[in-house]
């Protein structure tokens, strides 16, 4: 029964996210874990022992989380009532359908003008879009793509086949702390580095997981090679993974030089074809991630029959 019913509200919640997204409309976890994050950072990231301050407020979010969801599923007695409160968290920790509508935006702003595409990838992007060429702002919201199928999809599905809504919970506020202060940045540097070591941990297998099931959508085994040499160039020990299996099946160029808060990084390139992306590439992205994503839901139901 348990297991059956945990099947279901995978299931459901995928279906949910597909057919409505985020919903503007509709309070959100994320939103709540943002404001709390908020809230110890403006308290506690100033002064001295930052680095401490940061991982106990780090760790004290993600514990809380889990354990609150935990406490909630434990004290309902339903099982029905459960399956419906289980569909509803995996429903609020997919991001797949809003990622793809935001990255079409993208492109569909961008045709009307280049400003109106600045303006619509600072959406999703962390990275300052103000002086942005066309094929800078393509290629953002293809690397945001796939690095967020990752971190919006794969990763959560992942985890809730290891420990459940819980875990589902607990890794979004994982990966709300290293969007918000795992910066390296003069700000975030010591008070974000335990949230951003955690979320690369909790995104090790994931990101990597995900490169791979992007090469299976695509079709091209063959660029398991291209992946895995050029997925390492990236600052992240993470993210080049999933961007380099994007770069591979669209043979373009990601990476190179950008500015964050004002600060520029310099980030390796993945991939050697510097060539114009357009719309079609858009379209082969967007049918590699749902490809990948379907894919991982069937491995995670297969998991908890098994």
């Amino acid at each position: 029964m348990v297991v059956n019913t945990t099947i279901m509200a995978l299931l459901l919640g995928w279906t949910l996210d597909l057919i409505l997204g985020d919903p503007v409309w509709l309070p959100h976890p994320v939103v709540w874990f943002g404001r709390m994050i908020g809230w110890g950072e403006h308290r506690l990231n100033h002064g001295s022992r930052r680095m401490a301050k940061g991982a106990v407020l780090a760790i004290s979010l993600i514990a809380l989380v889990f354990g609150l969801w935990w406490l909630v599923r434990w004290l309902v007695a339903n099982p029905w009532v459960l399956l419906a409160l289980d569909a509803i968290m995996v429903f609020y920790c997919l991001a797949g359908t809003t990622l793809i509508r935001e990255v079409r935006e993208v492109f569909l702003a961008l045709d009307r003008s280049l400003d109106e595409g600045r303006h619509q990838v600072a959406r999703i992007v962390g990275r300052d879009t103000s002086q942005l060429t066309a094929q800078e702002v393509r290629t953002a919201a293809l690397e945001t793509l796939a690095e967020n199928l990752s971190d919006g999809v794969i990763a959560p599905l992942f985890w809730f086949a290891l420990l459940g809504t819980p875990g589902m919970l607990a890794y979004k506020m994982v990966n709300t702390l290293d969007s918000m202060i795992g910066y390296r940045t003069e700000r975030y540097r010591q008070f974000g580095c335990w949230a951003a070591r955690i979320d690369d941990v909790a995104n090790y297998i994931p990101a990597r997981l995900t490169a791979l099931l992007m090469v299976l959508a695509s079709g091209r085994l063959s660029l398991i090679s291209f992946v895995w040499r050029n997925g390492r160039r990236h600052a992240s020990p993470n993210s080049g993974y999933p961007e380099a299996a994007l770069a591979g099946a669209l043979d373009c160029r990601f990476g190179g030089p950008h500015y964050y808060f004002g600060e520029l990084f310099d980030k390796p390139y993945i991939g050697e074809n510097d060539r114009p992306l357009a719309t079609a590439d858009m379209k082969t992205a967007v049918r590699i991630n749902r490809t990948a994503e379907i894919l991982m839901v069937i491995i995670v139901a297969a998991t908890l029959i098994i």
